[in-house]
């Protein structure tokens, strides 16, 4: 059960990432004006658009994809997961406490939306520190 919530997470994390990743760095503008899509907006509330952080962004979310990918290759390895789970838990709570903070900007369905997502990365990557149970 654990070898499949691993993966699940995992997957979950590096398709979000990716989708993050490769739309801040490389269409940083479209990115910021756009972000998540779907007709929401969630960027430009928060100030003014930024070249350099925007590719900091995709450049960083290009990096977990990878992360998870590779521990995804790896998943079976004792310490692989929880290592990997506790630099995501790093920022995923981070990224989830700073949303918290700037729910008032958004309208009723873009603040359920940013905690529920958010929540559930944090949620995933602390499934991901948890280590598995020894057999013996």
């Amino acid at each position: 059960m654990k070898l499949m919530l691993d993966r699940i997470s995992l997957a979950f994390i590096a398709l979000t990432s990716a989708y993050v990743g490769f739309f801040a760095y490389f269409a940083t503008e479209s990115w910021y004006d756009s972000f998540p899509g779907f007709g929401l907006r969630w960027l430009p509330q928060l100030g003014p658009y930024n070249e350099h952080l925007s590719k900091d962004v995709g450049a960083a979310y290009l990096a977990f994809t990878l992360l998870s990918l590779l521990v995804l290759a790896n998943v079976k390895k004792p310490m692989v997961v929880p290592m990997a789970g506790a630099v995501l838990l790093v920022f995923n709570f981070l990224h989830f406490v700073y949303h918290l903070t700037m729910l008032h900007m958004y309208e009723p369905l873009d603040q359920v939306l940013n905690v529920v997502l958010l929540s559930l990365l944090v949620v995933m990557s602390i499934v991901l520190v948890v280590p598995a149970r020894r057999t013996e």
